[in-house]
């Protein structure tokens, strides 16, 4: 059962990632972030890198990201570095949105989508490689 904070995030949540963004929201992503994963957070792809470097992520490896939203940069860290990523969020809006950028970018078979608050994830001790976080208040 989901507390009331999280029922509250998903509904504020589901409905702006109901929202289409706008061309100038995109542009203004793309210059600032430097991709378009539709004004999802404000980590750089430098800062994106520099995570994958500093996390050593490669083929073989399982990633998980907590509170991926529409799926950065999970998924563009999965890409970049080969490896298996398991998205998880509250609205479940953002995780399907996700799972269709996975298709777009080739790596659907390496990435799966999990509705799961960060306080009660349902995975085991061991199941990551290495975990991040972005852009998430808890």
């Amino acid at each position: 059962m989901r507390s009331r904070d999280e029922q509250d995030a998903a509904a504020t949540f589901s409905e702006r990632y109901g929202r289409p963004a706008s061309d100038a929201t995109r542009e203004l992503e793309r210059l600032v972030i430097g991709g378009d994963f539709g004004a999802n957070g404000y980590t750089t792809m430098a800062q994106a890198d520099l995570i994958a470097k500093r996390l050593g992520l490669r083929g073989g490896h399982r990633l998980l990201d907590v509170g991926s939203g529409r799926g950065w940069p999970g998924l563009y860290l999965a890409k970049v570095a080969e490896c298996t990523v398991v998205l998880t969020d509250v609205p479940e809006l953002g995780l399907r949105t996700a799972q269709e950028r996975a298709a777009v970018e080739g790596i659907a078979e390496r990435s799966a989508a999990v509705v799961a608050s960060a306080r009660r994830l349902p995975f085991g001790v061991e199941s990551f490689d290495a975990v991040v976080h972005t852009d998430v208040l808890c």
